[in-house]
């Protein structure tokens, strides 16, 4: 932002609407990234973030995206309560916090004619490299990669479920002094003493701190990223070995 109004100073065209990151295998779902999109898209309305993967553009297709925070993830980032009660409340998952915008790529015409010459002068192995019936590293480390992110998913789940046992004993203990507060009360009162003072329980009973959410929802969201990698180079792959077997057939 301070780079932008610096170039208005000096009369540069400042009109930009976002950023671009560059990702290899996807992975770009992480909570560096969900920062900086608020911070762009809260001083820019319409600010998009440009992801690159250059990994998969090597591959034969271009892989270029654009997203953007949806107005339900807006609200929970302004608010900065990433609590599971906010959450909740919110009805937000991993699957509602972007939403993809459209591109529309235009090359101009002499543009286009140098793609036609380059690739006329690409040789008879690169044009057939997409038929390879081999299976590279992609998938391995896709794999590999989502295997990590499952990992980091069980552990959150751990975390959370040791804070949802640490919460129900504590409301146990706070209802059983509650209960025998009340016993000795109706005790003292049946001996017409006078009954105990009142105590603050808030302060006797602290609930344990909830861990926060936001980034179990970035890991799923993640995990989700990874499942359509792979399920898109597998049936790229099936299409290619279902076409081999074809050909085979008929020779």
């Amino acid at each position: 932002m301070e780079m932008m109004r610096s170039l208005r100073h000096v009369n540069i065209d400042h009109l930009h609407v976002g950023w671009y990151q560059s990702t290899y295998y996807g992975s770009f779902v992480s909570r560096a990234l969900l920062d900086s999109q608020f911070s762009y898209q809260h001083a820019i309305e319409e600010s998009v973030v440009l992801i690159y993967d250059p990994i998969k553009t090597a591959q034969g297709s271009l892989s270029l995206k654009a997203y953007r925070l949806t107005p339900k993830l807006m609200e929970i980032c302004k608010e900065k309560d990433f609590t599971p009660e906010a959450l909740k409340k919110a009805n937000i998952g991993f699957e509602h916090m972007f939403e993809e915008v459209p591109i529309v790529i235009k090359n101009s015409h002499l543009i286009n004619v140098l793609m036609w010459e380059l690739e006329d002068k690409s040789t008879v192995a690169d044009k057939h490299e997409l038929l390879n019936l081999s299976s590279s590293n992609h998938l391995e480390k896709s794999l590999q990669l989502l295997m990590d992110r499952v990992d980091d998913m069980s552990q959150d789940i751990v975390k959370y479920n040791t804070y949802s046992r640490n919460l129900s004993k504590q409301q146990q203990q706070k209802h059983q002094y509650l209960q025998r507060r009340q016993q000795e009360n109706a005790q003292r009162q049946s001996r017409g003493e006078p009954p105990l003072p009142e105590e603050d329980i808030s302060k006797m009973f602290k609930p344990p701190q909830p861990p926060p959410r936001m980034d179990t929802l970035l890991i799923a969201g993640q995990i989700n990223n990874y499942c359509a990698n792979v399920k898109e180079f597998t049936s790229q792959n099936l299409g290619k070995l279902f076409m081999a077997e074809a050909l085979q057939g008929h020779n």
